[in-house]
């Protein structure tokens, strides 16, 4: 692996905000300094304000520095490199900040670019960047005016350093810990100055995760490692069909089972629950259930294709329009393709779980979730309750990937507590979680285009996918298009004069659909970088160079692929059937090219040999996490293009556990090198940009080694082998 080799002369850090945050001041509480910052929850009418109170810090009598933390950490690093911001801008040793939880308020722990608490589309680093650190120049400019008031001298006399404030023409110094009491009487400015990038002591360095330790030995707490006094266990079975009900249950088995204590029959669940997590699986095992499918037993993954095909003839509403794009594909020589994508699990680590203590009065949630503020609101729905009556604990997230961004687990658990005397652990089998999953939607992607003189002039693209955000962020649903799943498609890169692309929605029969690692730029990267690559042919030019002739607008991109390339021996020989594909996207404002080299046998079986992925993702806050995340992406990305799909048969997935949708195994995994361009631009997001860029990487290199062009995943060996046409 290859760790942050600048390839760029480093720029003066300029960072504009698009969201102006200010600080206010707080009320001192417990003894404590109390230092609030605010974000942009929503618009509203010209004239009046935008900004709502939101996360806080805090500082103690004994220096202990306290974040409230608004987003979670679900193995991304956020919690560290969250941490690292803070502290620079306070000028606070980082052993000093500790974390907690944001409780469920939308109204003070609102993401700003959501606008609603949640945690995902990798801009956690994005939307806090500026506000926390404000937020942290905004205390330390009120400790070094504390300071400065008790040695009677000017402020401008004082520096910060550790944690303390410093005045070195007399020699002293006061920690922040002795400055509490006065600093919590005053208000901290409203456009505190930033430290200069030069000064930086934490961002930029590959710093040591903070949550790791824990994680080690065995202390870290997840959602599924939440034990409240007296906690019983519970595992549950819902219809295998899609909205099928509770038939008939024969429990009589079931009763026998020692430490089984109890059967919950609703109406579309039955769970048992038990002294521990092995009396409750026995005793499901045990039941006899009779299903009430209903009306989808009749859905296949054949009706659902047949119906996206059928709507992706017709055309869509207009998302982005550049020229003509009409005159543009009547000019040179065109070029149509059609690309789909399955649908996909999010198979967790983690598996689903949800502990919970209903009482007459109040409803007690234990869970790792990526909306904390909707866990809470759905506790209250279920159980008639006041939100108030209803406290939500987070944990650590055993893994995200947008599943957690939903709540149907929450309800179901809560239900299942309404009938339990106590606090009972809600546990889904593997094969309850990949079976009854909101899945990763099918696309189908129409693309055409047309080339003069070795340059695309005209270009049509049109998505044809369910809309995640209609149902989960109504806002952002707007004239009839998804902005997510056109995201990476209306922000192409290249430099096309006549273009346009268009949104169908089309809902797949009873199937839910929810978000998935990468989201709306899994499916447009993975068909843009494959079509892009079937030009290049089509032009008689290197995929490389035909790219290069169209990033000229895009200089960081541009920058990106030049280096993954060069590191990657572009154009040097390969062994027989052997190849390299490359890929460049912009996504999560970062901008990241790859280049995979794969061999394909002669059975179609795909050996990856080595992945090159250089990546300018602006300041890059911790560079080791962003290495990580890449790294983890990509393997995520690549196993999804190898294996992962979803099908359905009479209502029912057929996938139920690792042996049927697999996960790339250690003894398959490629080289991966990781290179992090130094860049004075602000920070873009990371933790998805891997699963988007491996995909079309891999396809091209197997086109490069073969002369398939594969236009659906996951890849198929028969047709590899020659066995089928492709």
């Amino acid at each position: 692996m290859s760790n942050t080799t600048p390839t760029q002369t480093a720029r003066d850090f300029k960072i504009t905000p698009t969201r102006r945050a200010f600080l206010k001041a707080g009320a001192a509480a417990g003894g404590g300094l109390l230092l609030g910052f605010q974000l942009p929850l929503f618009a509203a009418a010209e004239g009046e304000p935008i900004f709502s109170p939101d996360a806080f810090i805090r500082i103690d009598r004994q220096g202990k520095i306290t974040l409230i933390m608004p987003q979670v950490e679900m193995g991304q690093g956020v919690y560290t490199s969250i941490a690292m911001i803070l502290a620079e801008e306070l000028d606070a040793a980082i052993d000093q900040v500790t974390l907690e939880h944001a409780p469920p308020n939308e109204k003070l722990y609102a993401n700003p670019t959501f606008q609603v608490q949640a945690t995902g589309n990798s801009n956690s680093i994005r939307a806090f960047w500026m506000p926390l650190r404000k937020a942290g120049a905004g205390a330390r400019a009120v400790l070094v005016q504390a300071a400065a008031q008790n040695w009677g001298v000017d402020a401008v006399a004082c520096r910060t350093a550790n944690s303390e404030v410093l005045h070195d023409p007399s020699g002293r110094k006061l920690a922040y810990a002795e400055l509490v009491d006065r600093a919590a009487g005053m208000t901290p400015p409203g456009d505190p100055p930033l430290k200069a990038v030069a000064d930086f002591k934490l961002i930029g360095k590959p710093l040591k995760r903070l949550d790791t330790p824990d994680k080690v030995n065995g202390k870290a707490v997840y959602g599924i490692d939440a034990m409240p006094l007296g906690v019983k266990f519970a595992t549950l079975a819902a219809c295998p069909v899609f909205g099928g009900k509770v038939g008939n249950v024969d429990d009589s088995k079931a009763k026998t089972i020692p430490g089984v204590r109890q059967i919950v029959v609703l109406d579309d669940l039955v769970a048992v629950v038990g002294d521990h997590m092995w009396a409750a699986k026995q005793g499901l095992d045990a039941l006899d259930i009779t299903w009430n499918e209903g009306p989808n037993a009749a859905v296949s993954s054949d009706a659902v294709w047949k119906k996206i095909r059928a709507a992706s003839e017709k055309d869509g509403v207009v998302a982005k329009a550049v020229g003509d794009a009409a005159k543009g594909l009547s000019e040179g020589d065109a070029l149509d393709a059609v690309y789909e994508l399955p649908f996909l699990a999010h198979a967790t680590m983690e598996p689903m779980n949800c502990t919970v203590h209903v009482k007459p009065d109040s409803c007690e949630i234990w869970v790792g979730t990526q909306v904390i503020a909707r866990v809470q609101a759905a506790g209250a729905q279920v159980t008639g309750l006041p939100l108030d009556k209803v406290t939500v604990h987070n944990h650590l997230l055993g893994g995200g990937f947008g599943r957690r961004l939903e709540v149907d687990m929450i309800e179901k658990a809560v239900r299942i507590a309404k009938q339990v005397d106590g606090p009972v652990k809600v546990i889904w089998s593997r094969e309850e979680d990949i079976q009854h999953d909101i899945y990763r939607p099918v696309y189908r992607d129409r693309l055409s285009a047309s080339l003069s003189n070795g340059r695309i002039v005209g270009w049509k693209h049109r998505v044809t996918g369910s809309s995640i955000m209609a149902r989960w962020l109504p806002p952002a649903f707007q004239g009839g298009i998804d902005i997510d799943a056109v995201d990476s498609a209306v922000d192409i890169p290249y430099d096309i004069p006549h273009l346009r692309v268009e949104y169908v929605r089309d809902e797949p029969p009873a199937v839910p659909t929810g978000f998935w690692r990468g989201v709306g730029p899994n499916n447009n990267v993975f068909a843009i970088e494959s079509f892009i690559d079937e030009l290049a042919k089509k032009a008689g030019k290197d995929p490389v160079e035909f790219r290069r002739g169209m990033l000229g607008k895009s200089p960081r991109l541009l920058a990106a692929m030049n280096f993954a390339t060069s590191k990657a021996g572009w154009g040097t020989p390969l062994p027989p059937r052997t190849g390299r594909g490359v890929a460049v996207q912009v996504a999560f404002a970062s901008f990241i090219a790859t280049v995979a080299e794969a061999e394909v046998d002669e059975n179609g079986e795909v050996h990856l040999r080595r992945i090159v992925c250089a990546v300018d993702t602006g300041i890059a806050v911790n560079p080791d996490t962003v290495v990580a995340q890449l790294q983890g992406g990509l393997t995520f990305g690549l196993t999804a293009a190898l294996y992962g799909e979803i099908t359905i048969d009479k209502g029912r997935i057929q996938q139920s556990n690792f042996h049927d949708y697999r996960m790339l195994r250690i003894d398959q995994m490629p080289s991966i090198e990781v290179h992090v361009i130094a860049s004075g631009e602000a920070p873009g997001g990371i933790g998805e940009t891997g699963t988007t860029a491996g995909p079309p990487a891999l396809g091209n290199a197997i086109y490069a080694a073969t002369g398939i062009r594969l236009r659906r995943l996951p890849i198929d060996r028969e047709v590899l082998a020659g066995r089928k046409p492709a």
